[in-house]
């Protein structure tokens, strides 16, 4: 596309372009950022664009992806992680020694129980507790992926129904 045809083009579609920065950001001011970078952006990968395909569609894709990066930017300067070491028992009462042997209790009782289930529900259940995602889970007992979020949520369920009167 001709340098002055694409300047044409990004002004005819800088109106549109504009209602739609603001329909993402429900703020004029954060509109108007947004519409700037986008213009910017547009611009600097003038060379990119390829003739003959939606001028509009490819405008309004840098936009998206320019509002989508920098919300993620705002949502991981906003995660606050905790370094600190946790010493959560040291100020802790003594009665706290008592709540962790009948925790211990409840542990050993709630494997007993786990142990008990047949090894079809028992084994992807405790696979995924230990972190496998279901899709690995399958893979590793050459199972439908289905399957294996079945049993998962029967276990569940027999679970919680064995424990429902447990306290």
């Amino acid at each position: 596309m001709a340098n002055t045809n694409f300047k044409e083009e990004l002004i005819k579609a800088q109106d549109d372009l504009s209602r739609y920065a603001f329909k993402l950001t429900s703020d004029r001011e954060e509109a108007n950022d947004l519409l700037q970078d986008t213009l910017l952006k547009a611009l600097d990968n003038e060379e990119k664009y390829l003739p003959d395909t939606n001028f509009k569609a490819w405008v309004y894709t840098i936009m998206k992806n320019i509002f989508i990066n920098n919300y993620r930017k705002v949502i991981r300067d906003q995660t606050f992680i905790d370094k600190t070491e946790n010493n959560h028992h040291i100020n802790s009462s003594q009665d706290s020694t008592s709540d962790y042997s009948e925790c211990s209790y409840d542990c050993k009782e709630i494997y007993r129980l786990l142990n008990s289930l047949s090894d079809e529900y028992r084994i992807p259940f405790t696979m995924h507790i230990a972190g496998f995602k279901y899709r690995e889970i399958a893979i590793k007992l050459d199972l439908p992926l289905g399957t294996v979020k079945s049993r998962i949520f029967f276990t569940r369920q027999k679970l919680q129904e064995i424990f429902k009167d447990f306290k």
